[in-house]
C-alpha cells in the first residue's frame, strides 16, 4: 500500500491556524470528519502518546500517532504551519509539517507501523521539507506522495 492512497485531498490542510501543540492536534484530528464525541476521545489518546514522547521527529516534522477505538480502518491527515511551531520536537526546532496517524486497535492488515515507517522515510528525505513548503493546493501534496513516497 502506497502512502497516497491513504489520503484524500479532504484529509490535507496547507495552512493550519493552531498555535499551540493542543491546538494543532484538535485541528488534525478534525481534518479525519469524525463525530464530536469520537474527535474528543481521539484528542485524549494522542494528547496521552505525547506525553510519553514527542512524535516531533526533526528538521521541521512531526508524526502525532496512536491506536483508537474510533478508528474502524487507518486514518492519516497532513497539515502545514507555514509559521511553524513549538512542539518539543527532538531536534528543538519547530514544527512546520504534521503527519497524524490514527488506527484501530486490531486491523486484519496490520498496517500501522509499516505506514508509520513509511512516513517517517519519506520525511527524512532532505528534500521534502523544502518542498513541502513550497506547497500551493491540497492536489500537489497528493502529486508529491505519487512521485515521492514509498
Amino acid at each position: 500500500m502506497k502512502l497516497r492512497e491513504l489520503f484524500t485531498p479532504e484529509s490535507v490542510k496547507l495552512d493550519l491556524v493552531s498555535e499551540t501543540k493542543d491546538e494543532v492536534l484538535k485541528e488534525l484530528i478534525q481534518l479525519l470528519r469524525l463525530d464530536e464525541k469520537s474527535e474528543a476521545i481521539l484528542f485524549k489518546t494522542l494528547k496521552r502518546r505525547e506525553n510519553l514522547g514527542s512524535t516531533g521527529i526533526g528538521r521541521g516534522i512531526a508524526i502525532p500517532h496512536c491506536r483508537s477505538l474510533v478508528a474502524s480502518k487507518l486514518r492519516l491527515a497532513y497539515g502545514r504551519k507555514p509559521g511553524g511551531m513549538e512542539y518539543a520536537a527532538i531536534d528543538e526546532a519547530p514544527v512546520y509539517n504534521f503527519f497524524l496517524i490514527v488506527a484501530p486497535p486490531l486491523e486484519v492488515s496490520n498496517q500501522y507501523l509499516p505506514v508509520l515507517g513509511k512516513v517517517a522515510q519519506f520525511a527524512k528525505d532532505p528534500d521534502i521539507p523544502d518542498i513541502l513548503a513550497g506547497l500551493t493546493t491540497p492536489r500537489d501534496f497528493l502529486e508529491l506522495l505519487e512521485k515521492r513516497a514509498p
